[in-house]
């Protein structure tokens, strides 16, 4: 970012005042270069959207075959998607979704969110990945709801586009009856970007104690060719594992999600949890109307189809375990006794503190500057504090673990 002398302007702009209007002329100059400023970035924005979409079509791999455009979406036996979704990855998600075991503050994630009432609670907790994603772990507990009730709302794409206002597009693109894998093509909308859409590959396993795993991850088709209007997702893994709560009439489901969607991260942490409360309590109210809701959809007919049971031996690996249950933050060291809390929180707490500091020094030096009554030395020391102000607002964002935009205090 350039010095903030760069951005307000020459030694002109610093003038001692004269009386009357020139000070709100200093404050419009200030306005009409911010302005300039941010509509520079956001051409810098879609020319970098524009060279992104330029390379995704010319990478873009070869799509698994598929059947003719003709015959529809239908089903295949034989159509070469049985490596997008494995065993092997259900492997590696019943190990990192340690469900019932495992303890995320102690393993160094981040506390986003803990919230709840008499029908639903949510906790969610986030981690930056290698490649400054993040990737975020969550669970929600319903009260009275059944294990197979809750898997039918979560794999019914149909309803979903009913109350998901998010949700502008769903279609069915291929199933495969013999790997159980089924691949599909969502839309969706937010505010003030481009649609993303998606193509995914997911698969369902059923366990011998009435829970139900699902992976989803992102591919490529030859029914969904890349469409300019829309961004197309290149990086998705999700899943999810649903059982019922131990001596209690609920359910939970968590969830491990990793997603880049081309949103700037700091911006979709920040909105992931501000609203993510509210799209719980409206995917709870959608949920509790689901039994009154129409007959079984497409998306369910073809899903209790393909499912498949969950492996023997990974079954008995995990019966194993529970009878041993084995603490997945045993080789993470805890947070010294002298400290009360955990040092991400520490951080997070220093942060928002220097962040809100910061943000009242800018105000206060605007407002300072547009009454243009102030001297030459007065003006240059305000330059001099909001230059330092905006260069602790860079030094924060740019550690991997300060910033707490996503974090909130746990309720």
């Amino acid at each position: 970012m350039p010095p903030l002398e760069a951005l307000l302007g020459a030694a002109e702009l610093w003038r001692p005042a004269a009386r009357g209007a020139s000070g709100w002329a200093t404050a419009a100059a200030l306005l009409l270069l911010l302005v300039a400023h941010l509509s520079v970035l956001l051409v810098r924005r879609r020319r970098r959207g524009r060279a992104r979409l330029a390379r995704q079509q010319e990478d873009a791999p070869a799509a698994p075959a598929s059947p003719s455009p003709s015959s529809g979406s239908g089903s295949s036996s034989g159509s070469g998607s049985e490596g997008l979704v494995t065993e092997d990855d259900l492997r590696q998600l019943v190990g990192s979704l340690g469900v019932g075991a495992r303890q995320p503050e102690l393993e160094g994630w981040d506390p986003v969110i803990a919230k709840g009432n008499d029908a639903v609670s949510y906790k969610a907790w986030c981690e930056r990945t290698a490649d400054g994603t993040p990737r975020y772990l969550s669970v929600t507990t319903y009260e009275g709801c059944s294990a197979e009730l809750l898997r039918d709302f979560y794999m019914d794409n149909e309803y979903r586009m009913e109350w998901d206002n998010t949700v502008i597009k769903h279609e069915q693109l291929q199933c495969d009856e013999n790997s159980g894998i089924e691949i599909g093509r969502t839309v969706k909308k937010f505010p003030l970007l481009t649609p993303r859409e998606y193509i995914l590959a997911w698969r369902v396993w059923a366990s011998d104690e009435n829970s139900f795993y699902c992976l989803v991850k992102e591919c490529e088709h030859s029914l969904a060719p890349i469409q300019r209007k829309f961004v197309r997702v290149r990086l998705l893994r999700s899943g999810w594992c649903i059982r019922k709560v131990p001596g209690r009439d609920a359910c939970e489901i968590t969830v491990l999600h990793h997603e880049d969607n081309g949103m700037n991260i700091e911006m979709a942490k920040l909105a992931f949890s501000k609203g993510i409360w509210n799209y719980i309590c409206k995917m709870n109210n959608a949920l509790r109307r689901y039994p009154q809701h129409r007959g079984p959809s497409i998306s369910i007919s073809t899903m209790r189809r393909l499912t498949k049971k969950f492996p023997q031996d990974l079954q008995i690996n995990m019966d194993e375990s529970n009878r041993c249950p084995v603490n997945t933050a045993a080789a993470v060291a805890p947070p010294t006794p002298s400290s009360g809390t955990s040092p991400c929180k520490q951080l997070g707490k220093k942060s928002s503190r220097e962040t809100i500091a910061s943000g009242l020094l800018l105000i206060g030096s605007i407002v300072c500057l547009s009454k243009g009554r102030s001297n030459l030395g007065a003006q240059l020391a305000m330059a001099f504090f909001l230059k330092k102000a905006f260069k602790q607002d860079k030094e924060s964002g740019s550690s991997p673990r300060g910033r707490t935009d996503t974090t909130v205090p746990m309720q």
